[in-house]
């Protein structure tokens, strides 16, 4: 993968709390895909792609870190369980 050195500026006090300039690259690394994917820039299989990881992988890791996958608004989200409730119970086993 071609990577790019960027230059950040962070607060020393950050790195008392046991982060070397690796993990403040991943972290930072971390934090730009979840961005990207939250703001709906990225899917999750290119987001997983870019932190070098299976998209199953990636979508573990969204759990980890309590970041949704789904991001329902409420309209959307009642819309759902309007769909679901319309199943007849056979449909809704399968």
């Amino acid at each position: 993968m071609q990577t790019v050195t960027l230059e950040v500026t962070l607060p020393k006090k950050l790195l008392a709390y046991g982060l070397d300039k690796e993990d403040v690259n991943r972290e930072v690394g971390k934090w730009l895909v979840f961005s990207l994917f939250r703001a709906e820039r990225v899917s999750s299989g290119k987001a997983a792609s870019l932190l070098g990881m299976t998209r199953r992988e990636f979508l573990e890791l969204l759990h980890r870190e309590g970041v949704a996958y789904f991001d329902y608004s409420e309209e959307e989200l009642q819309a759902e369980f309007a769909s679901v409730r319309e199943l007849t119970p056979a449909e809704r086993e399968q």
